[in-house]
């Protein structure tokens, strides 16, 4: 049985965020009461931990620059003729140091690193200061969602701006500056890679040890058991660990509690379970999704591929999808039709293209006139399989790999959809599924930084000439983003800048 009590519990909690969130979360810690003397109970420690779950809310964040920069800077999508420039750095691969949206993702990922130091700085001795069994219970998962929550942040970190791991150079590579505490000094200088990882490893560890799978659930707006094998199947998969890999997804995969999204049944009389999972955010197979409401949300990651909200009559896109990457979606996949629609730009050329509308918008929140907003899905069980295959693959088990590809496949096509890799192909073939399934969802330009490759871009139907022809080699400096020139100069500070630092 689950534990009923403990989910709607936390449920509850979370919702309770969101209609908080002017009134509390920026007191977090310091603003109207002293920080030492802060959470001294049960609903203290509820509060610190909703400021830690809203903070995750940014736009910096999943909702935005998190999960759009990535994808912009990588070979998925093309800038158009007359877009307003959003992003336009990251797309022209002229990144700097001063960039606002790389400053704001590594501060905001600071920000939930600090609001969770300070919590763990000050739990213990809540703790014992409770006598209520039942509140140091819930304490301890708490704990756990607030480990999970740090490793998560910290591997983002360590995706953005460090190298790919290697476990035959991580000791003698930059890793991230570790602040492992609120109170007291900071540490000014990065530590090794290998030593940032195994700090994130630790970490979710001891949120696997404190939250209970019996709280897995799916739609979960709180860090779960769950989650937290999700995020350690994700890291160890970029330190090239296989057999942890494997392990970890397959907690979710064998797990109840989830399940992949088909594009073969209808949740509503036009609307597919595939369907459902984009246009209204929900789906058994969503393991850790920041959850919205009407007044409470975050940024609108579907603009930059739509702004249908300027006239509301055509759209004005600044990017559109690659054509190589809409030609890798075969006859009856699914995810072409949750993904892109064949609409007509209002731009003076007239360009008519498949443009992304994955994020057109929650249903719940465009009939609020809330537009481009869509329940940012971190966590979902069709990654667990690209992870697992991919593990499989590294470690020669291919017919173990060809079953995940394939009922990942097929459950996202109407009909057939199986796959099969061998030694000579399964690089390609999982580059292929990991675009269809994750498109512009942050991981494209990570992927190709971990595999050690390049791309060069072929110019499309109006899109902007400059950058258009742009050409990647494998290992440029920018696939690993500038530390932000504040954090460099920053008084006291000894933090060694990146290659790409200028």
């Amino acid at each position: 049985m689950k534990n009923i009590h403990y989910i709607l519990s936390r449920t509850a909690a979370v919702i309770a965020v969101v209609f908080s969130l002017n009134s509390c979360l920026e007191k977090l810690p310091g603003d109207y009461i002293l920080e030492e003397e802060g959470m001294q109970t049960f609903a203290d420690a509820e509060q610190t931990l909703t400021g830690i779950y809203t903070a995750y809310m940014s736009s910096s964040l999943y909702s935005g620059y998190l999960t759009l920069c990535p994808d912009i800077q990588s070979d998925l999508v093309y800038a158009v003729q007359g877009n307003s420039n959003t992003f336009g750095t990251h797309w022209l691969w002229d990144i700097r140091s001063t960039n606002a949206e790389i400053e704001a993702i590594y501060a905001s990922l600071y920000t939930v690193i600090g609001r969770c130091n300070y919590y763990l700085d000050k739990v213990e001795a809540l703790r014992a200061r409770l006598t209520d069994d039942e509140q140091i219970k819930y304490l301890d998962f708490y704990t756990g969602e607030v480990y999970c929550a740090r490793a998560l942040a910290y591997s983002e970190l360590l995706k953005c701006f460090c190298k790919a791991y290697d476990p035959a150079t991580a000791e003698s590579e930059l890793g991230l500056v570790l602040a492992d505490s609120y109170f007291g000094d900071k540490p000014q200088t990065r530590a090794t890679l290998k030593a940032s990882y195994d700090f994130v490893i630790g970490d979710l560890k001891k949120a696997e040890e404190l939250l209970d799978e019996e709280n897995d659930y799916f739609d979960a707006a709180y860090f779960t058991n769950a989650a937290a094998h999700a995020i350690h199947a994700r890291v160890a998969l970029y330190m090239q660990d296989w057999d942890a890999a494997v392990e970890h997804s397959t907690k979710l995969i064998t797990s109840d509690a989830f399940q992949l999204a088909t594009a073969r049944s209808y949740v509503t009389s036009t609307q597919t379970y595939l369907n459902y999972l984009w246009t209204n955010d929900t789906s058994y197979e969503n393991i850790w999704r920041i959850g919205y409401t009407t007044t409470s949300y975050g940024g609108a990651q579907g603009s930059v591929f739509l702004n249908f909200s300027n006239d509301f009559t055509y759209y004005y896109p600044d990017y559109v999808p690659a054509q190589w990457a809409l030609d890798l979606y075969a006859s009856g996949d699914g995810r072409y039709n949750s993904y892109f629609a064949n609409l007509q730009t209002g731009y003076a050329h007239g360009l008519t293209w498949p443009l992304l509308v994955k994020y057109y918008g929650n249903e719940v929140l465009v009939s609020s006139m809330i537009y481009h907003v869509n329940m940012p899905k971190p966590l979902r069980l069709a990654e667990q399989y690209l992870i697992r295959a991919e593990a499989y693959c590294e470690k020669g088990d291919f017919a173990a790999a060809s079953a995940d590809l394939s009922t990942l496949s097929e459950t996202r096509h109407t009909a057939g959809g199986s796959l099969s890799v061998n030694a000579s192909n399964w690089k390609q073939t999982i580059s292929d599924e990991r675009v269809k399934e994750l498109f512009m969802e942050g991981f494209r330009l990570h992927d190709l930084k971990r595999w050690g490759m390049g791309f060069e871009r072929t110019p499309q139907a109006h899109t902007q000439e400059e950058g258009s022809s742009l050409k990647i080699e494998a290992g440029n400096p920018l696939f690993v983003w500038p530390i932000p020139n504040q954090d460099i100069v920053a008084p006291g500070s000894q933090i060694q800048p990146n290659e790409s630092n200028r």
